[in-house]
């Protein structure tokens, strides 16, 4: 598999790793607008904390960035388990970034509706009626189970090859959309963010590429693709370059 394996001491060197390079990726964009999709879940947290601090704040030109998400639950953008909702309250609202460069998931609507809608605007910014859009930076978690976003495995969104936005139930969970694997795939960087020794089964099959997992059909064309990672979520990996970070590097 393509990549490259960053193992971080801890969760919040890990947080400050993926901070320092989020940072440094929206600086080289020049005067280009900095297209982001944020990942849901609760890994991202920390990092979304740093990038609010001063230090961050100085070194990120928040008026060019633009924020979309890889997925969200359908729930209302004040509810615990909304993705935007964890954005809002840890980062955005404590950044300079204008309110128009906020792309929030239109969550409220029917799920087959929210995908059409969410995906129309993605069309929009990007200015793309064919092809697939080219974000700077997507930010993905990776489930217990192998899944990205909200791409389970087994999920006929997997499959998607003409959609940029699908809607997906999965069992006993929120309605969810996601972006799907193609436009994943056409990133100019991909970084997961993998903490804790839960997923170590799921990373370790992800990266060797000896499973049958979501994570693994994450191929960026033409982009970067980065594990960032913490000791604990390690376990025994081969076949990837690995750079190691000591606790609490920020350079």
């Amino acid at each position: 598999m393509r990549g490259t394996l960053i193992i971080c001491a801890d969760y919040e060197s890990l947080s400050l790793e993926a901070a320092r390079r989020f940072a440094s990726a929206a600086e080289a964009s020049g005067r280009r607008p900095f297209r982001v999709a944020l990942s849901g879940g609760g890994t991202p947290r920390r990092l979304y904390e740093l990038l609010a601090s001063a230090e961050f704040q100085r070194r990120t030109p928040w008026e060019r960035v633009h924020i979309f998400w890889s997925d969200e639950r359908m729930v209302p953008p004040d509810h615990p388990q909304s993705n935007y909702k964890l954005a809002r309250e840890s980062l955005l609202k404590h950044v300079r970034i204008p309110p128009k460069n906020v792309h929030p998931v239109p969550a409220t609507l029917p799920p087959a509706q929210a995908a059409t809608e969410y995906e129309q605007e993605l069309r929009r910014h990007f200015g793309r009626r064919w092809g697939w859009p080219e974000f700077d930076l997507i930010l993905l978690g990776l489930g217990d189970d192998g899944h990205v976003a909200s791409l389970f495995p087994g999920a006929p969104a997997l499959h998607e090859k003409q959609r940029w936005v699908v809607s997906h139930q999965p069992p006993h969970l929120p309605a969810r959309i996601t972006l799907t694997l193609p436009v994943l795939n056409a990133a100019r960087r991909v970084h997961f963010l993998v903490s804790g020794e839960n997923k170590a089964t799921a990373l370790r099959v992800a990266v060797e590429g000896s499973g049958h997992l979501p994570a693994q059909l994450v191929h960026p064309k033409k982009g970067e693709l980065l594990w960032l990672t913490d000791s604990a979520a390690v376990g025994r990996l081969k076949g990837l370059r690995v750079e190691l970070v000591p606790a609490g590097v920020s350079q």
